[in-house]
């Protein structure tokens, strides 16, 4: 092992432990390793930006536009209507129909886009059918996962792997190769977890049959009774006049302001609350005292305020001003580590947060003041106009149902048959393989953009930056590792322990190497550093490379065993009432029967 190597090694061994921490984002550490290649002398800048150049990185890209496109003219909308009319009260049926949905969605846009969209249409079907949604929601993250299996572009691991090989100089998988494993694999799915239903979902009814979520509901689940309080402005209150910010409740008084009813045309209405919001005479303010370090006497004696009857129908009462609604901080979000003040949330989004739950327990005490994770559940109020406009907001969090006091608003969907059009010709001109994949995937881009289906700005924002940089940072380690002799150094491991059995054993070591890579990072990252392993073990064996690089594809999207294994997982957490044993429980097994099955199925397809 030379030195080179073992600089290698360490910038590998850090960025992984980056990895785990969350202390530092993905994307960043990417961004780092480039830095430090470069500097450290292993790679030339050439090298160590390569990925920038590398063509999959646009059809990536240009695959979250598509996804997006779908999102926007409701098509994934009303294929989530579709299934709950085809269910009907049928578990069963509705379990299967949704693995299949989403699965083959999956297959074509993003699996964390996909499960996003699927859970508030989950919640609404579990409250329809008064079950608990912990019954549908994993099913809901395994069929994301599997659907990374259904085609070629389905995730970036696939195109990583196939990207491998054509660096190799040799011919790269169709469409549809990877296709018969993704459907043995659904398959086996949802006869698993029609099995794990036994053990799955035993909280709570989401609601009652044939009714959505109430505020009165959320106030329940989130135990917001007698957290409130109304306290008219008197006319001669020091708070008349002076910003929300300026004031400084929160901080002097552990005091939290979260709705302001102000008359006009002879009724008080409910007005959103900001920091730049100045007090009235009159002014009636609705504030939550769960965090208070100050008697409600004293406050309201200092600062001039009457109490007012505050009843437990208040909130439903003034529904047509006031909003209510649960929302889930997403995958990558700006917000993950930062208390609410810190992030500005009121500022930002327009709306205040009056409550938390993470893994299924209530956060007590000052909810400004606690780091947000990934997973939590925050309950918001405010303006219904604010709440709504959070269903567009698909890069910090997750709007996950509005409660019955309002009407569900279906997406504008007179471009949809475009939209369907765009997505056929893509698949149609990437089966030809006359036309290079990037290139079929940015015309539908374009087309999507001549009919209207996507605007440029929610192009841009459709594309998940951080996933792009992760590849393009992680891209310059399987280069590294082949310039210093890591990757014929893991060979020669595999070797030792499996190059005097069958090509089958060197396969099942392979699919364990990389399942247990992907407990640590990304399944894309996985993909990265096992595909030139695989196909250097190939060579080494003497033996076809292709049933190896198949192998690493699939074990990449196999991430079923821990709630932080993938995205799709860590969405469904909180929504699903699960903790981490849940996944461990149902995820290792069914691990396991992927890695036997791909193993004897992978070399049928694709012979030794």
């Amino acid at each position: 092992m030379n030195a080179d190597l073992i600089r290698v090694l360490i910038l590998l061994a850090i960025a992984i432990v980056l990895f785990v921490s969350g202390k530092i984002r993905m994307d960043v550490v990417a961004l780092l390793v480039i830095v430090a290649f470069v500097l450290s002398g292993t790679l030339s800048l050439q090298e160590a930006t390569l990925g920038f150049s590398d063509a999959n990185v646009i059809l990536i890209a240009a695959l979250f536009v598509i996804g997006e496109g779908l999102v926007r003219t409701g098509v994934a909308l009303r294929m989530g209507e579709w299934l709950m009319k085809m269910a009907g009260s049928s578990e069963t049926k509705m379990l299967t129909l949704l693995m299949l949905t989403v699965a083959g969605l999956g297959a074509f846009m993003s699996s964390t886009g996909v499960v996003a969209i699927f859970i508030p249409i989950v919640l609404s079907v579990s409250a329809k059918m008064n079950r608990s949604p912990g019954r549908l929601m994993m099913p809901l993250s395994f069929a994301g996962l599997i659907s990374g299996m259904m085609t070629l572009v389905a995730t970036p691991p696939n195109l990583v792997v196939n990207s491998e090989l054509v660096r190799e100089g040799l011919a790269g998988f169709s469409f549809f190769d990877v296709t018969p494993v993704g459907l043995v694999a659904l398959v086996l799915g949802i006869g698993y977890m029609l099995l794990a239903r036994l053990w799955l979902g035993k909280g709570e009814p989401a609601g009652k049959k044939g009714q959505e979520r109430t505020f009165r509901d959320l106030i329940r689940d989130y135990k917001l009774s007698g957290r409130a309080r109304r306290l008219a402005v008197h006319p001669e209150s020091p708070l008349i006049g002076k910003p929300l910010d300026d004031l400084q409740l929160r901080e002097r008084y552990g005091v939290n302001v979260v709705g302001l009813e102000r008359w006009r045309k002879f009724r008080r209405i409910m007005v959103p609350v900001t920091g730049a919001t100045q007090f009235r005479a009159r002014d009636v303010l609705l504030i939550d005292m769960s965090a208070a370090d100050v008697d409600i006497r004293e406050f309201c004696s200092e600062h001039r305020l009457e109490p007012m009857i505050l009843r437990g129908e208040y909130f439903s009462d003034r529904a047509q001003d006031v909003g209510m609604a649960e929302v889930l901080i997403f995958p990558d979000s700006a917000l993950q580590g930062k208390t609410l003040r810190e992030s500005s949330f009121r500022s930002r989004y327009g709306v205040s947060v009056i409550g938390i739950r993470r893994r299924g327990e209530v956060m007590e005490g000052a909810l400004s003041d606690l780091p947000l994770e990934l997973g939590d559940c925050l309950l918001v109020i405010g303006d219904w106009k604010k709440i709504t406009q959070l269903q567009q907001q698909k890069r910090d969090v997750l709007l996950l149902s509005l409660p019955a006091e309002v009407k569900e608003v279906a997406p504008a969907s007179s471009q949809a048959p475009h939209a369907i059009f765009c997505l056929a010709l893509m698949v149609a001109m990437m089966l030809t393989n006359e036309i290079p994949n990037p290139v079929a995937a940015l015309i539908a881009c374009l087309l999507m953009g001549k009919f209207r289906c996507i605007d440029m700005e929610s192009a841009y924002r459709a594309i998940h930056w951080p996933s792009l940089i992760l590849i393009v940072g992680m891209m310059p380690f399987a280069l590294a590792l082949q310039k210093t002799g890591g990757i014929a150094l893991i060979v020669d491991g595999l070797m030792d322990l499996a190059g005097g059995y069958t090509p089958r054993v060197m396969l099942l070591c392979l699919f364990i190497l990389c399942a247990t890579i992907g407990l640590f990072i990304s399944n894309t990252a996985t993909a990265v550093l096992m595909a030139p392993v695989g196909v250097a073990a190939a060579h080494q064996m003497g033996v076809s490379p292709y049933p190896f690089a198949m192998i690493v594809a699939v074990a990449a999207s196999a991430a079923f065993m821990t709630p932080v294994s993938s995205p799709v997982n860590t969405l469904v957490l909180g929504p699903g009432g699960y903790r981490f044993s849940d996944f461990v429980k149902t995820g290792v097994p069914f691990t396991l029967l992927i890695m036997v099955v791909s193993v004897l199925l992978v070399p049928l397809l694709f012979p030794f």
